[in-house]
């Protein structure tokens, strides 16, 4: 019935998260809201970890990637089951550290990093440092003499695999503005540069083709490329390379009809291309490192908004406005993304109407979505928004001067504040 296993309705008809009525939390804590299930954030960890278990042999690690959702409270419960961390600024790692991370197993991403950023990675002591380009390695190499320390690294390569994504979201061909290219030599050459540095240790490559991708063809692709030039490096320059991080973007279900391989079926088929690649090859399986995000935090998650205006237009459509925005759900005008929507409060009720959702910011392309399934929706009623866990908080703005919503975590019917609201006065706070 729903896209997401936590989300039920009770007695009432009321549309539940993890046990807790959503109409219930939206008059104690407001709309917009945000709200995440701890337990289905806690359970995509124990499935990740359990894999690598299962079919690496615990050889490798599950990093999540904070890009996604990033707050102190979930920094918490990721580190609690035992995964890795990837950052991708400053203010992810600061987010890290305050959270009391173990920075040990942190990795550090970035196609630009400041030397703010490089500075306070190698201070923190992070696990290791994803290098971007030659220009960035030439720095690390250099704040790492100045302070006499020797952080790891790895390269992050284009595999040159198509990932059939959004243009915006593949990030393996060799047109993006990620990594070293195979194709032209240019990886191979940055291998043999770090190799030579005397302050920094090359442990690995890492790849990554895209997000929200279902067929896991690509991914199998990409371990094999990933793995040549491994044995390439081993056999032309005669050094060992003990980790390979194979990236993120595993598809998760926004719609009904989407249908995401389970995340075990994914582990299975890439680990037994890795062991049946280093076998060919004449290479030790490395260290084998992931980058789930999405497929994470999106599903745990939900926003609830009021209905404010409906808007009825003979023959063309009918617009529900609601209290929320692409400041705070900036998926649908960045790539058209599809979600499911529900109202709330007549979640036992069918969905007879098609609607477009639209939000309250001085944008005609401010919408949840177009021509979306929906109970009839009027004003005062709840809407909740599913599948929103990823990269709506975290992409949040304060465009036309709005507050960021709260973010709440939900346990068992059970809820609590892990991001305060932002007052009227949080938005004038650095005006001078």
């Amino acid at each position: 019935m729903f896209v997401s296993e936590n989300l039920n309705v009770n007695e009432k008809g009321h549309l539940t998260i993890g046990g807790a009525d959503t109409v219930e939390l939206a008059a104690e804590y407001g709309t917009p809201l945000y709200v995440m299930d701890e337990q289905t954030v806690r359970s995509a960890c124990r499935r990740f970890n359990d894999s690598i278990g299962k079919f690496y042999g615990g050889k490798g690690l599950a990093c999540y990637a904070s890009k996604a959702f990033s707050c102190l409270e979930m920094c918490r419960i990721v580190a609690s089951e035992g995964m890795g961390l990837d950052a991708v600024s400053i203010g992810e790692l600061y987010t890290a550290v305050k959270a009391g991370f173990p920075m040990e197993k942190v990795g550090f991403h970035g196609n630009n990093k400041t030397d703010e950023e490089l500075n306070y990675a190698v201070e923190c002591g992070v696990g290791h440092i994803i290098v971007d380009n030659i220009s960035e390695l030439i720095r690390l190499e250099n704040i790492a003499a100045e302070k006499n320390a020797v952080p790891h690294i790895m390269l992050r390569i284009k595999p040159g695999i198509d990932a059939h994504t959004h243009d915006f979201i593949k990030t393996g061909q060799i047109d993006s503005k990620f990594g070293f290219a195979l194709e032209t030599g240019e990886a191979f050459e940055a291998v043999k540069q770090a190799i030579e540095c005397k302050n920094v240790k090359l442990m690995g490559v890492h790849c990554h083709i895209g997000s929200q991708i279902f067929d896991i063809a690509p991914f199998e692709e990409a371990a094999k490329v990933m793995l040549e030039f491994i044995a390439k490096v081993k056999n032309e320059l005669n050094y060992e390379i003990e980790g390979l991080n194979l990236g993120g973007g595993f598809g998760i279900k926004y719609l009904n009809e989407h249908d995401p391989a389970p995340f075990e079926t994914y582990m299975e088929r890439v680990s037994e291309t890795v062991k049946s690649e280093c076998e060919k090859l004449g290479i030790a399986q490395p260290f084998i490192y992931i980058e789930p995000g999405r497929s994470i935090a999106a599903p745990a998650g939900i926003t609830l908004y009021k209905v404010g205006a409906r808007k009825e237009i003979p023959n063309i459509r009918t617009y529900v406005s609601i209290d929320g925005s692409m400041a705070d759900s900036p998926r649908y005008i960045l790539y058209k993304s599809e979600y499911e929507a529900i109202v709330a409060n007549k979640a036992n009720e069918e969905r007879s109407e098609r609607v477009t959702i639209a939000g309250k910011c001085c944008e005609s392309g401010d919408l949840i979505g177009e021509n979306m399934p929906l109970q009839h929706a009027e004003s005062g009623d709840i809407i909740a928004v599913c599948a929103t866990g990823a990269y709506n908080y975290s992409m949040s703005s304060n465009y036309n001067r709005l507050q960021k919503p709260a973010v709440v975590f939900v346990n068992n019917g059970e809820s609590r504040v892990a991001v305060k609201r932002e007052t009227l006065d949080d938005i004038i706070r650095n005006d001078m």
